[in-house]
């Protein structure tokens, strides 16, 4: 549950980093952060179903949350939320056209 709420978070963070950044792709804060969360969340559950991060462990409590997961929940969340949120910004921008 803990890694779930990690992906979902860094998600929202990535998906506002990557509205900054494309500036021309931007959904508004609100936005981004709703499509970062949707992308964190299917980072997160893709990581979980490669074996891989928090959402992977066993369930037996051994290293169910040690840093390397954490580490990984962070980064597949924030990547899943900056992808997403990209791929719906340009489909607005060309859709605008």
């Amino acid at each position: 549950m803990i890694g779930t709420i990690i992906s979902l978070v860094s998600g929202a963070v990535g998906g506002n980093i990557a509205g900054a950044l494309m500036k021309n792709s931007s959904l508004g804060t609100l936005w981004n952060s709703v499509a970062g969360i949707a992308g964190g969340g299917i980072g997160g559950t893709i990581l979980g179903m490669l074996g891989l991060g928090a959402a992977g462990a066993t369930g037996d409590g051994e290293g169910a949350m040690d840093v390397a997961n954490i580490v990984s929940n962070l980064a597949s969340g924030g990547v899943g939320g900056g992808v997403l949120m990209a791929i719906i910004g340009m489909v607005k921008s060309a859709m605008a056209k």
